[in-house]
């Protein structure tokens, strides 16, 4: 399915009105919000738990180590954020010192984050760490006991795996990780592209 006209100018009006909004503290001390960036024809939208420094400065998701790596697990699982993938995070706004957003501020953001999925409409949604896992899905749930399964939500398909702030912390998930991602290859295939090739699997 393709992203028509019309879906483009509501994300354009989303996004100014995220860029405007001030519905919790998390506003008070950006520098800049973090909308989203990727293709918005995707068919795999990533989702993370929230901007940090270097992504506050610049205003794009995942643009620090955290996300020099993610990239780096897309591009071996041949996907990138220009062709495959969207990417979005639970808040739009970095929480102070890079805490875990606060339910209330989860919650505030949280209908823009709808909206989104709602119009660029992924097949696969990849929920990277707890707080995206808590937040779209289940806050019960927790991301070492779910990861690597598929959750069918809203009739799409999401595979909860580890942030890659996790992995940098701690090097022995990044081979767990691999393997969440190698079923979201599986799935892109058997879904979107039988043809999809990566370079790594």
């Amino acid at each position: 399915m393709f992203i028509n006209k019309l879906n483009i100018f509501e994300i354009e009006d989303l996004k100014k009105e995220v860029l405007n909004c001030r519905k919790c503290i998390l506003s008070q001390n950006r520098t800049n919000v973090v909308f989203g960036e990727g293709n918005l024809q995707a068919r795999i939208m990533c989702i993370g738990e929230g901007p940090g420094y270097d992504e506050d400065i610049q205003g794009r998701p995942f643009v620090g180590k955290s996300g020099q790596l993610l990239d780096k697990i897309l591009k071996a699982s041949g996907f990138d954020r220009n062709t495959n993938i969207y990417i979005a995070n639970i808040v739009k706004c970095r929480p102070p010192n890079n805490r875990t957003p606060l339910p209330e501020e989860r919650n505030q953001c949280l209908p823009y984050l709808h909206k989104q999925i709602e119009l660029i409409d992924p097949i696969i949604i990849i929920l990277l760490g707890a707080t995206a896992l808590n937040g779209l899905i289940d806050e019960k749930l927790k991301i070492s006991q779910v990861r690597g399964q598929w959750i069918n939500w809203n009739n799409r398909w999401v595979m909860p795996t580890y942030h890659p702030a996790a992995l940098l912390r701690n090097p022995s998930l990044k081979k767990e990780a691999w393997e969440d991602f190698k079923k979201v290859i599986d799935k892109y295939r058997e879904l979107v592209n039988p043809k999809h090739h990566s370079p790594h699997y």
